[in-house]
């Protein structure tokens, strides 16, 4: 996707992350429209999250960029606005400085020489915040007000996924991946309740989720882009999944869902929106490591009989989508 160089009409938002990340910020990049009404706004990220952003509307164009290793290549005059959506600092508010930005919108770093500021336009990262809250506190604090009803995406649903119950059984660390033969345990039994099961997942995944599914359910894993994806997710009738980045696309399609927590505790990353459409389980206590290899004893710990439960209750609870 061509980008012309920033100048000082523009806009640079900083989220490199994945996408689940790149969906927790949506709020924030509404605030960041609020902020500066008008503007061009260019999304430093992985490029094709990043372009389904700009057909969206979220984004108008943007730079690639997955994590903070190499420059952004942002050409032009610079004294743009940089919003540092990424991170605290100071690795990720030295490679926006480089760009040449006439203000810096991010949590104070004293080590990156952004250090607080009275007005809090400046304020300190917490721990433990909420994701969504956090970067809705930041745009807040420089005049973008936003909050999680700004999570909503503008999806039109597919009908190939029309009432179906969708299965994501991947995750990009072993410790979020609940076992595959819990998931294709689950499958039987859903199928055997009369629901219509798909599995999804990414190419990667394609082994995993046909293993999933044998010969009960369809797996359709590595047919859709993040949009198909996203398409399929809102015409489904409810999504199970872990802790994981198409759990926030139901969040944001308005699509009930039932997640598997580990590692990380649910406060942090857990639904912020139309919380009474999802159900999340959880038996942690927040110290698990979420990058980890092996399964987190908190995942561990969730049965195929509770997952079924609370998809029968849910459905109970919402039986049209």
């Amino acid at each position: 996707m061509a980008l012309a160089g920033l100048g000082p009409g523009d806009v640079l938002v900083l989220r490199a992350l994945g996408l689940g990340d790149a969906l927790t910020g949506v709020a924030a990049l509404r605030g960041v429209r609020r902020a500066w009404p008008g503007r061009r706004v260019v999304l430093a990220g992985p490029e094709g999250t990043g372009g389904w952003f700009v057909r969206l509307g979220l984004v108008d164009g943007v730079v690639p960029a997955t994590g903070l290793e190499q420059p952004l290549a942002v050409g032009g005059t610079g004294g743009h606005v940089a919003v540092n959506l990424h991170g605290r600092g100071p690795q990720s508010h030295r490679l926006l400085a480089a760009t040449e930005p006439s203000r810096l919108v991010a949590f104070a770093c004293a080590e990156a020489g952004h250090p607080a500021t009275p007005d809090d336009v400046a304020p300190d990262f917490r721990d433990g915040e909420h994701e969504v809250a956090r970067w809705c506190r930041l745009l807040t604090a420089a005049g973008g007000e936003c909050g999680p009803e700004d999570l909503r995406l503008p999806v039109d649903p597919a009908t190939g996924g029309a009432g179906a119950v969708l299965l994501h059984p991947g995750a990009a660390s072993g410790s979020r991946r609940w076992p595959a033969e819990r998931w294709r345990e689950l499958a039987r039994r859903l199928a055997g309740d009369g629901h219509r099961v798909l599995v999804t997942g990414s190419a990667a995944e394609a082994a995993l989720c046909r293993e999933v599914a044998g010969d009960v359910v369809q797996s359709v894993a590595g047919e859709l882009d993040v949009p198909g994806l996203a398409a399929l997710v809102a015409g489904a009738r409810l999504l199970v999944c872990g802790d994981t980045g198409v759990a926030h696309v139901a969040t944001g399609v308005g699509t009930p869902s039932v997640l598997l927590f580990g590692p990380t505790p649910p406060t942090t990353w857990g639904p912020a929106l139309d919380v009474d459409r999802h159900v999340v389980l959880w038996h942690g206590d927040g110290t698990g490591d979420p990058h980890a290899d092996e399964l987190d004893p908190a995942l561990a710990a969730i049965t195929v009989a509770e997952v079924e439960q609370a998809v029968t209750g849910l459905v109970a609870r919402q039986p049209a989508h």
